[in-house]
């Protein structure tokens, strides 16, 4: 059995629709708080468990059974690493023998403060003795194009990481990595440092709207503080945009570069490109 938490989300979707092309229905697993948000997969032969990180109490009764477990990195930032506590603690006293783990790129050196929670829960997983693997994703391609509106409307991509250049891949591709994960043997004690296989720079991104769409945009560096300013000025709050604009500016220093092709060789193609991304979204 293959239980994957999260299963709602966007991410989540993305694991299980992978994990149907390559297991039966009935050997998955979705873990959620809402059951009803997930109908459509109960309706495809898939268990529905409801299971919360903040209540341990819902994560001991949808972890019995499952041998694989993967551990979706928790949306709530200043909350991950308790609930990331909790969902441990469960698998143990479940008897889960392997546990996956969505981290980020490079958890254990990287400049990125995002890394913080993901690193803490490395390492309680360590501590845990339950034998696990860690998936460390790389940027989204979804986190830039879904700014296209914008993009479009001014004319300019705004950011403040300078040159450095970002290894995106999209949901869909680190969602098929996982899948092979989860139904591949002997994975137990792996780090895989996933990335997009080719890499681009925020003008380069801009300079590929430009292609896509036929409007002029160029990319605007602007300082850190000053990005920050303009994500709170666009409704994100204070955390969050200070996160963002943290992770802009350690991708600046390669926070966001990786010439590692795990992820490709995991799913066996290429990843898929951001122009591919950029056209698809318009």
């Amino acid at each position: 059995m293959i239980l994957v938490t999260g299963a709602s989300g966007q991410l989540g979707r993305l694991v299980i629709a992978s994990l149907l092309e390559k297991t039966e229905a009935s050997n998955i697993i979705a873990a959620v708080r809402n059951p009803d948000s997930v109908k459509d997969l109960a309706e495809k032969g898939v268990q529905v468990r409801q299971a919360d990180y903040s209540q341990p109490e819902t994560l001991v009764k949808a972890f019995a059974g499952v041998e694989k477990l993967l551990l979706i990195s928790s949306s709530e930032i200043g909350q991950r690493t308790p609930q990331h506590t909790n969902v441990i603690n469960a698998a143990k006293e479940t008897g889960v023998s392997l546990i996956a783990y969505t981290s980020i790129l490079k958890a254990d050196n990287t400049p990125l403060a995002l890394a913080d929670e993901h690193f803490e829960t490395e390492k309680l997983l360590e501590e845990s003795g339950i034998p696990h693997v860690l998936l460390r994703n790389g940027w989204y391609s979804e986190n830039y194009v879904m700014g296209l509106p914008m993009a479009l409307e001014h004319g300019a991509v705004l950011g403040c990481a300078a040159d450095g250049k970002f290894s995106t891949a999209t949901r869909a591709d680190y969602a098929e990595a996982a899948a092979v994960v989860l139904t591949s043997n002997n994975q137990a004690g792996k780090v895989y440092e996933l990335a997009g296989d080719a890499a681009f720079t925020l003008t380069e991104y801009a300079a590929a709207i430009t292609e896509a769409s036929g409007k002029t945009v160029v990319f605007q560096n602007l300082p850190e503080a000053e990005f920050k300013k303009m994500l709170l000025g666009a409704g994100l709050p204070e955390g969050l945009a200070s996160l963002f604009a943290n992770s802009e500016a350690g991708a600046a220093i390669g926070g966001l570069y990786s010439d590692n092709k795990s992820l490709s060789a995991l799913i066996g193609r290429p990843t898929t490109p951001i122009m591919e991304t950029i056209k698809a979204a318009l």
